[in-house]
């Protein structure tokens, strides 16, 4: 956590494409807005993708939109959901759509707290 536990700070290190590939995320819950916020750098590209969005009723699902510009022109649109489990379990999914085609899953990634 980051500055009093207003921010949630990731990192990422992989292999992608046989390449070595890195992330930094920051995720925070902004009071002026009343909406979650999330911003995410990587070594693929030099932009900030950025995220934003509402929890539902309950406080379990988090669902966030965004979107980003793509190689040779046009904006690959994101959406989100950040589902909190219990208390030591969460699942993150990513989907998008390129230009005007069908909307994919591009990602689903489950975090769970150390022992």
């Amino acid at each position: 956590m980051l500055l009093d536990g207003r921010f949630l700070y990731q990192e990422y290190h992989a292999q992608m494409m046989g390449q070595p590939y890195s992330g930094i995320g920051i995720d925070a819950y902004d009071n002026m807005t009343k909406k979650y916020v999330t911003a995410w750098m990587d070594t693929m590209g030099t932009g900030i993708f950025m995220m934003e969005g509402t929890a539902s009723a309950d406080g379990k699902t988090i669902a966030l939109k965004g979107s980003h510009p793509e190689p040779g022109g046009g904006k690959m649109h994101h959406r989100a959901l950040w589902k909190l489990v219990d208390a030591n379990t969460q699942i993150f999914e990513m989907y998008g759509t390129h230009g005007q085609g069908k909307e994919e899953k591009m990602m689903e990634i489950t975090y769970t707290r150390k022992p």
